[in-house]
């Protein structure tokens, strides 16, 4: 077969007739290369393209198939597209930021046990960590409609908006417990109650041992004269209730004391107290 070779080449210049690639030593023409089928690789000198597996290359270098490049990559223009459904990265992604400087963002995945997915919400904002996000008891609360069970420490301001539930304070909304007799001994269930006395009789309610009901120290029980019978506080053997002028009785109908547990078998009462 007769091959047309460029007249006047230059040194180093690449002639490919059907696969078989020949260049110009500066004398002659020398076999340069392998045989490639246009298939496998074609190249398009006219677009100044190549194409490895494809025919028709639309950009510089159009590869079908899988690539496999075994020392650093470096991508210089703006935008990578990636579109495929799963990318795999060995262990960390790193991230230069605006700034091209000696500082890096870098996402790290410890060695998982088991496979994971970590799915970012439908949401636009900004990320938070676990370092933001107050705790109760060590244990992060969600923000909608958290149920906290136990001793709740506010550092500040407290603000509770909707439906919040907190099982052992005295923020609302506190729960009632209603009686209607002259005698009430209170339950370990009282704590952080409101416990209305409705009787036209003198009524006396009864403040256990520690023995008997042993409530957490700083639990708050709230005592109200609903009906028209003086309400009259009283120890159980071996309680001690500390008031203003060791007065233990409520005032009058529809005032209020509040019981608190200060120590083993120790309570302060303060409220609308009378003799």
């Amino acid at each position: 077969m007769a091959i047309n070779f460029p007249n006047s080449p230059s040194s180093g210049d690449i002639h490919t007739v059907s696969g078989k690639q020949w260049q110009w030593d500066g004398e002659k023409w020398k076999a340069y290369g392998a045989t490639l089928d246009p298939s496998v690789l074609k190249v398009d000198s006219t677009n100044n393209r190549v194409g490895i597996n494809q025919t028709a290359p639309t950009v510089a270098l159009d590869v079908t198939g899988s690539a496999r490049i075994t020392g650093d990559l470096t991508v210089s223009g703006t935008t990578v597209t990636v579109d495929s459904a799963t990318v795999l990265v060995k262990d960390k992604l790193s991230f230069e930021g605006v700034t091209a400087d000696s500082y890096e963002t870098t996402l790290l995945a410890t060695d998982p046990t088991a496979d994971r997915t970590l799915t970012l919400p439908d949401a636009t904002g900004t990320v938070a960590m676990t370092s933001d996000i107050p705790t109760v008891s060590g244990v992060y609360a969600p923000l909608a409609a958290p149920a906290l069970t136990g001793a709740v420490t506010a550092s500040g301001t407290l603000d509770v908006t909707g439906a919040t539930t907190l099982n052992g304070g005295l923020l609302a909304p506190v729960s009632l417990n209603n009686q209607t007799g002259t005698t009430y001994t209170t339950v370990l269930a009282d704590g952080g109650k409101v416990v209305e006395c409705n009787n036209a009789s003198a009524t006396t309610v009864t403040v256990p041992p520690n023995s008997s009901v042993a409530y957490s120290t700083g639990t708050q029980i709230v005592l109200w004269q609903q009906g028209a019978g003086q309400v009259t506080v009283a120890a159980g053997a071996g309680v001690t209730i500390r008031s203003d002028g060791s007065k233990l009785k409520i005032n009058s109908q529809y005032s209020a004391v509040t019981l608190w547990k200060r120590a083993t078998d120790e309570w302060g009462l303060v409220g609308n107290l009378g003799s």
